[in-house]
């Protein structure tokens, strides 16, 4: 039985600039486009994949220490943090494993439908995450400073869910920018 099989082979394609085959007869006077060099913190990079690895690291740590209190639910804003950093840490662990796949086979991603939906998704999460940690800081300082009800309350760890919030979300930014640049200067 002959199967194929598929495999990826990145061929870099250099434009010629003498006019065509047989030297000028051509008469092409356009420039070459010069390709942009990958960026660390891009998709498909070591720098990229770093940032894909502390977004996720911050949202679990985040997502968890929030589930192991009894009482988050009761808030809305806790419960919004709950969905976004869940959908924060399902989006960078799959741009994660496409980073790495990208990193082994040696394949850039600077395809503009790739990094579209990069920016995209990117753009959504960050919106989604520092509204959520702004609207659960926003509840912590209630708790805390103005009805002074912690002993009550895990204020603690709504204050460290938070923060790993916002650590996700500054380190869901770069990302989000690089892919918003790189599309915006092809």
């Amino acid at each position: 039985m002959n199967v194929s099989h598929a495999s990826v082979h990145p061929v870099e394609d250099l434009p010629t600039t003498d006019g065509g085959v047989g030297g000028g007869g051509n008469n092409n006077n356009e420039a070459p486009r010069v390709r942009m060099k990958d960026i660390q913190g891009m998709p498909g990079t070591a720098g990229g994949l770093a940032l894909r690895i502390c977004q996720f690291v911050s949202a679990v740590l985040g997502l968890c220490i929030m589930a192991t209190t009894s009482d988050f639910p009761s808030v809305t804003a806790f419960c919004y943090l709950v969905a976004a950093t869940g959908l924060q840490s399902l989006w960078s662990l799959s741009q994660a494993i496409i980073d790495i796949y990208a990193l082994l086979v040696r394949r850039s991603l600077q395809n503009s439908r790739v990094v579209s939906s990069f920016a995209i998704g990117d753009g959504i999460t960050s919106t989604l995450m520092f509204a959520a940690a702004c609207a659960s800081a926003g509840i912590t300082v209630l708790i805390d400073n103005d009805l002074n009800s912690c002993a009550h309350n895990h204020c603690i760890q709504f204050k460290t869910a938070t923060a790993m919030a916002f650590v996700s979300w500054f380190t869901s930014l770069p990302s989000f920018l690089l892919n918003f640049w790189s599309l915006a200067s092809r």
